[in-house]
């Protein structure tokens, strides 16, 4: 009987294991840069941002032409595409810059953010 119980808490807990692993698992194709939605997977690219040099939500390389998304800073009210508040706390998404193989790129602007 004791063995019995624990064969199913130890089938228990490896189930678990694997639901969370597969939960947790981000791949490229999640990361998926949307035109249409202005977002990257499934979070929308405007609102509080995060800049940190480990483990974002975003990889994104800074471009002089052809971005995928054109940037403006702001100050406050960041609820249009493309307007970016930077944070240090309660960030809506983080990013990280790179030089190569970005989820998406983007341009910093001073007017008409947003995707073209």
């Amino acid at each position: 009987m004791k063995k019995f119980f624990i064969t199913i808490l130890l089938f228990l807990l490896f189930a678990t294991s694997v639901n969370l692993q597969s939960k947790t698992s981000s791949s490229s194709s999640d990361k998926k840069f949307d035109k249409e939605t202005c977002s990257c997977g499934k979070i929308p690219l405007k609102g509080k941002v995060k800049i940190v040099n480990s483990f974002p939500d975003f990889k994104v390389q800074v471009v002089n032409s052809f971005p995928d998304l054109k940037v403006k800073l702001v100050e406050s009210f960041p609820d249009a595409c493309g307007k970016w508040q930077i944070v240090e706390s309660f960030p809506d998404f983080t990013i990280q810059f790179v030089e190569s193989f970005p989820d998406f790129k983007i341009q910093f602007v001073e007017s008409f953010p947003g995707v073209r």
